[in-house]
């Protein structure tokens, strides 16, 4: 079935216009990081717009609601529960300070609507796999296992962190056990993951051309807005990171490396 660009573009209108309300939300509170909080809204959003336009009516509908739903209410609910009361993240407000003056106004665009665009980019493969009506496959099959593999490692990995960071004992020091001992960033593994399961979907569904997606969300996790961002700061507030740097993958996961012996190369 050919992708429906009409449903797709009143997707991108409706999360154009979450991402509005959202930036109206933020201004009284002067916290332009709680779009974190509806990251996972976003693809929600836009995904049931275009099921609508589209009128979607075949087997993938049940499946990626479920999938969807499931990632989002995880993923929204635990980015809202971890902020509570912490104010602007501090991402936001480097943001914040190197778009001086008339930042409320220009939040609207560099944080905002290019959030809903890049969530609606990253959605080509929800909309794909809605649009097809081609019975589920092997490959469908395929997906969900990757899904879960997924969402299971980034769910286990913030669960882990969570833990870590309420025990007083830990402030200041560098999680480093459970999934955190085998990858840096299990949380943004499992993310990258769940993509590649949406795409496998929407590929059984004949539409394997949305491979940008998954390639584009992996791109931003590991070098824009995930691994290297995080890292830039955690180097700076946690001596010991340099160390966990160099024993643990930053993203693949794989056994910790033996740490160099004095006077031998690392």
């Amino acid at each position: 079935m050919a992708f429906d660009w009409h449903a797709a573009f009143s997707a991108l209108l409706w999360m154009l216009a979450l991402g509005g309300a959202v930036w109206l939300l933020s201004l009284p509170l002067r916290n332009a990081s709680i779009v974190d909080s509806f990251w996972a809204l976003f693809f929600v959003a836009g995904a049931a717009v275009h099921a609508a336009v589209a009128d979607a009516a075949g087997e993938r509908i049940l499946l990626v609601a479920l999938l969807l739903g499931a990632w989002a209410l995880r993923l929204s609910g635990y980015i809202t529960w971890r902020n509570r009361g912490h104010g602007e993240d501090r991402r936001y407000q480097a943001i914040r300070a190197r778009n001086q003056p008339h930042y409320a106004i220009k939040s609207l665009v560099y944080v905002f609507g290019f959030q809903a665009v890049l969530a609606w980019l990253v959605a080509m493969p929800l909309f794909a796999a809605l649009d097809s009506q081609a019975p589920l496959g092997w490959l469908d099959a395929a997906g969900i296992a990757l899904w879960l593999a997924g969402f299971l490692f980034e769910s286990i990995g913030d669960w882990q962190l969570a833990r870590f960071k309420a025990n007083p004992a830990n402030a200041g020091q560098v999680m480093d056990s459970g999934l955190w001992r085998y990858t840096r960033h299990p949380n943004y593994f499992g993310e990258s993951l769940v993509w590649w399961g949406f795409w496998l979907i929407a590929a059984s569904a004949g539409h394997a051309w949305t491979v940008f997606a998954p390639a584009l969300m992996t791109l931003m996790l590991l070098k824009v807005s995930g691994v290297a961002l995080l890292e830039k700061d955690l180097q700076v507030r946690r001596p010991a990171y340099a160390a966990y740097m160099n024993r643990t993958n930053a993203f693949l996961p794989g056994p910790p490396r033996r740490p160099a012996a004095k006077g031998e190369s690392a």
